[in-house]
């Protein structure tokens, strides 16, 4: 029965979560935008990218005070959530797509570009084993310098894109279904006109987002010791699919209404920002208040490097894909990274589940050949 009923409360905190951010948060964060004057392709690859990251962030931050006690659980629904975002919702967006797109590849360059940097930057901080609080800062500046980059990339390559703005891709409220509709009617009782009362509806946003993330955490542990499946599977898996669901969501409109390449500059600003600043402020916040005695966080080299390394495997993977296709985007395309994010969760499974008990095993029956040798 208690499986059963997290089981429920997962499923309805990704569902609700789905609404929060479409529907209040991240037309918030776009009016936002509008008000500052940010053309489009800055707003998405920024404002966007913030919005529907936010359930990563905050799932990421209440583990951190939930499973302190486990190795670093929570860096893995950021790093899992980006291996999602490159394949998973790249390949959504060519699905959704009608016919083969030519993308864009001045700003997708970009966005790879610091994407990469960011891999490469936390897959050096973590080798040692640990992390300390000045490695966190330097996250940060790389983050700043990419905002930057992003405000001037169309005047240092000299590009076009279309005029359309972001918050002309929101969904017709007529192709929503009946549970949707009425729920996004009882928020409006308390989340009024996100584009008029941006800044109300985005504080509110962010307490709801916090809210479900909490139950989304905690029903995803009592899950995973109910079952008997390793904490960091759940994290790598489950969470980072169900935290991705904004971005998923986004990129499909922008796929469906837009140009790929602002679905795939979305996925990519995204997990820009997930890695930059959602470990900053996940690791900050290790050290300034749930432990401030410890001199740095010891880092699950054995499953963090390698989902590190998965990723930059991802980035190199997408970027020949590109490359072969010369910036184009289909189904073809699509379902080679479907097939790819397939393999990726075989990998986990396997590492995590699979080889611990070959090993234990192979450890037994060395014990038995040592005590026969004994015996004899």
């Amino acid at each position: 029965m208690s499986l059963l009923l997290n089981s429920i409360l997962l499923i309805s905190t990704f569902y609700l979560l789905t609404i929060i951010c479409d529907k209040y948060f991240v037309p918030a964060l776009e009016a936002l935008g509008k008000r500052l004057k940010m053309n489009s392709e800055m707003a998405g690859a920024t404002l966007m990218a913030v919005g529907s990251s936010a359930p990563e962030l905050f799932t990421s931050l209440f583990a951190i005070f939930r499973v302190w006690d486990e190795v670093n659980i929570w860096a893995g629904t950021i790093v899992g959530s980006a291996i999602f975002n490159v394949l998973v919702i790249i390949w959504a967006s060519a699905l959704y797509m009608k016919k083969k797109q030519k993308l864009i590849w001045q700003p997708i360059a970009r966005d790879m570009t610091f994407y990469t940097i960011s891999i490469l930057m936390i897959l050096f901080f973590f080798w040692d084993g640990k992390i300390v609080l000045w490695e966190t800062a330097v996250l940060v500046g790389v983050y700043l310098i990419y905002i930057f980059a992003v405000k001037n990339w169309k005047k240092w390559l000299k590009y076009s894109v279309d005029k359309a703005s972001p918050t002309d891709l929101e969904e017709p409220e007529d192709e929503d279904d009946f549970f949707t509709i009425l729920i996004t009617k009882l928020l409006s009782l308390i989340i009024k006109r996100p584009r008029k009362h941006y800044v109300f509806a985005f504080f509110v946003s962010v307490v709801f987002i916090g809210v479900l993330s909490h139950f989304m955490v905690e029903s995803a542990v009592a899950i995973a010791n109910e079952l008997s499946i390793p904490a960091s599977i759940i994290w790598l898996t489950v969470l980072a699919v169900g935290t991705s669901v904004p971005d998923l969501m986004s990129s499909i409109i922008v796929a469906k209404k837009w140009k790929a390449d602002m679905a795939v500059s979305n996925a990519l600003g995204s997990n820009v920002f997930d890695i930059l600043i959602g470990l900053w402020l996940v690791y900050l916040i290790s050290f300034t208040v749930v432990n401030r005695s410890i001199p740095y966080i010891t880092i699950d080299t054995e499953n963090l490097i390698s989902s590190v390394l998965l990723l930059l495997w991802t980035v190199i993977t997408v970027m020949s894909l590109l490359l072969i296709q010369r910036w184009s985007l289909g189904k073809k395309s699509g379902i080679f990274l479907i097939m790819v994010y397939v393999f990726y969760m075989g990998y986990n499974i396997y590492w995590v589940i699979v080889q611990p008990e070959e090993l234990d095993s192979q450890k037994i029956e060395e014990e038995i050949g040592i005590d026969d040798n004994l015996i004899q």
